[in-house]
């Protein structure tokens, strides 16, 4: 168990229209208020997902380097790309992404039903991802959706050696209608099979995200929260900004005598390269 606790901001996503959720972070300008706003509140990573000037989920990578840009010059987060995108996008696309040189990138570890759509991570892919990652020292986040993506990892990392930076962090998503549970029985499960080693941090989707937070920390683990996640802040509580949820999450690692981590504590952590 470490001493402290990664936060992780997950502020935009792929899911939710602007239309919708009319707070959603979705130009740049919004996006880094948001992430100044989050590190300030205990947030040490950012997960992201960009937005087109038709606030539509897109890979563009010139925008994906603007972003990247952005946020390492107005706050010391690490910075992760999502290399999932939207269900729709095509792997070309989600490989190019490795392009705008992050600190950190999602590696998902297999398909899974999203909802009504299908999520798909083909063996080869996730190879191919994996290998770029390495060549590129990108640190790689292992998302899993589903208990058995975890022997996948185990294949992947006795095949393929360990990932940039040398230590194996995944991240459990939860309570993704098609995935597993988002309850702390689902989660000690998953945590038999992690690899030996290993960090990991857990996200509860829509109304499990408090009960994933707490037995994620119970066991150890780490955070990830964020408008991705969910737009409800409690029952008939809409939530009114990312820094919202961080701060919830830091106090809750802060009662667990967890606090939240810096950003360089993080990069120490999953083993990002300082000067990356």
């Amino acid at each position: 168990m470490t001493s402290g606790t990664l936060i992780t901001v997950a502020p935009t996503g792929a899911e939710h229209a602007k239309s919708d959720v009319p707070n959603l972070p979705v130009t740049l300008e919004e996006l880094v208020a948001e992430a100044v706003a989050c590190e300030a509140a205990g947030a040490a990573m950012i997960h992201v997902h960009i937005r087109g000037a038709d606030t539509k989920p897109t890979l563009d990578l010139r925008r994906l380097k603007d972003t990247v840009a952005a946020l390492r010059e107005r706050t010391n987060l690490v910075v992760q790309l999502s290399t999932g995108g939207a269900v729709t996008d095509l792997e070309d696309h989600r490989l190019r992404v490795l392009e705008a040189m992050p600190d950190s990138a999602s590696c998902t570890m297999g398909t899974v039903n999203f909802g009504d759509d299908v999520f798909m991570n083909r063996w080869e892919f996730v190879v191919e991802l994996h290998k770029r990652m390495q060549e590129r020292r990108i640190v790689p986040e292992y998302e899993i959706f589903d208990i058995g993506q975890l022997a996948s990892l185990r294949r992947l990392l006795d095949r393929h050696g360990l990932p940039a930076g040398g230590h194996v962090h995944v991240d459990l998503v939860m309570g993704v209608p098609g995935g597993m549970p988002g309850d702390p029985e689902t989660l000690v499960a998953a945590l038999r099979a992690i690899p030996s080693g290993a960090t990991f941090s857990a996200t509860g989707i829509g109304r499990t995200s408090l009960p994933v937070m707490l037995a994620s920390l119970s066991a150890g683990g780490h955070l990830r929260v964020g408008m991705e996640d969910t737009v409800s802040y409690a029952r008939g509580e809409r939530v009114r900004d990312n820094a919202q949820l961080v701060s919830r999450a830091a106090e809750l690692a802060s009662v667990a005598q967890r606090p939240p981590l810096s950003a360089d504590e993080a990069r120490t952590l999953i083993g990002v390269a300082q000067s990356n």
